[in-house]
């Protein structure tokens, strides 16, 4: 259990399940393991309890950077607990292969890469560079889901 010693080191916590939003149906798996890979669903930033994280809004009109990268930090630690959940041990994912980050962003916002340095950062401080250190896509959309800051996905090797 040496990444979630880490995350208790950290004084991480991971989130409960997602809660969904009320007259919500999310009728998918967070996580679907096929093989040696899970492939892992857009996840937002939540709340200890599950619920969504707050500041909502877009990048560059209702947040600041710093405010995204804290966003898609707590957006790893929802990525973290689907696996949790899935898989019973963090330490079971070898490699994390591909990430897709996305941006609420206003317009002319730019710097979504810096905002998902926030869920990339705090990966490789948990699993180190070999296993951390993954392929990544940063874009800017114009709307995301309960208007979430952040939307990430992600596919990992497993063991």
């Amino acid at each position: 259990m040496k990444v979630e010693s880490r995350l208790a080191e950290l004084g991480l916590v991971l989130p409960a399940k997602p809660v969904a939003p009320v007259n919500v149906r999310l009728p998918f798996s967070f996580v679907r393991v096929r093989g040696a890979r899970a492939l892992v669903a857009g996840h937002g930033p939540q709340n200890a309890d599950g619920s969504l994280a707050a500041p909502l809004g877009k990048l560059g009109r209702d947040l600041d950077v710093d405010q995204g990268y804290r966003a898609a930090r707590l957006t790893a630690l929802a990525i973290l607990g689907s696996l949790k959940r899935e898989l019973g041990d963090l330490d079971r994912v070898r490699a994390w292969l591909r990430v897709f980050g996305m941006v609420a962003s206003a317009p002319g916002f730019t710097q979504q890469p810096a905002v998902i340095n926030g869920f990339s950062d705090l990966i490789l401080e948990l699993y180190g560079r070999e296993a951390g250190q993954h392929a990544r896509s940063a874009v800017g959309m114009a709307e995301l889901p309960f208007n979430i800051p952040v939307e990430i996905e992600a596919e990992v090797e497993i063991s």
